[in-house]
């Protein structure tokens, strides 16, 4: 039972798995104190391909988001965290998944490509180790001559989106009018096919 365990550990366990409200919901009533939202999506996965199934990070996010509200208000105020997960690579990436209603991002190609991480590049998702059905290669991402500090705060003449993160994204709060990452999470949204 997920409840039991969780509730037998002493640290805060961070659940995953997540693509749709009902799963968020049923893993925060577990007692996760956070939930990994997204599966399918990502630069070495290919859970979509394998399985046939995958959730746009949007969607997963803000459904997410609904059921930690939801979850809010049926707890009397016990707050879970929201992590996305997938896909996230770009400065864009980011403040769209915090525009959703993620509290934080995983971020492991963009790191990977640090000048000062260990793996000097190479990259693998917890997909790639399933012993029958992996889902994942090992890959490796171009290594930037640049270090950690430049690649999260810049400066950058880069114009991919991929330097500067939260430079980048103190920029798109700054340009719809927020300056609070929990504000921004409120933000209106226009979702375009």
């Amino acid at each position: 039972d997920l409840k039991e365990f969780i509730a037998g550990l002493e640290v805060p366990v961070i659940a995953g798995g997540v693509g749709d409200y009902r799963t968020a919901m049923h893993l925060m009533r577990t007692g996760a104190a956070g939930v990994i939202v997204g599966f399918g999506a990502g630069r070495t996965t290919t859970t979509g391909d394998v399985l046939g199934i995958g959730v746009p990070m949007a969607t997963a996010v803000a459904d997410a988001a609904a059921a930690r509200r939801d979850y809010l208000d049926e707890t009397g105020g016990r707050y879970v965290h929201v992590i996305a997960d997938g896909g996230v690579e770009t400065s864009g990436d980011i403040a769209r998944a915090i525009a959703c209603g993620a509290d934080a991002v995983m971020l492991g190609a963009p790191l990977a490509r640090a000048a000062e991480a260990p793996g000097n590049g190479w990259y693998w998702t917890s997909a790639a180790a399933h012993p029958s059905v992996p889902r994942s290669w090992i890959d490796l991402a171009e290594v930037a001559s640049v270090g950690l500090d430049a690649l999260l705060f810049g400066p950058s003449a880069d114009p991919s989106g991929a330097m500067n993160l939260f430079g980048a994204l103190r920029r798109a709060m700054a340009k719809t009018g927020y300056s609070d990452l929990k504000e921004f999470q409120k933000v209106g949204l226009t979702v375009r096919s």
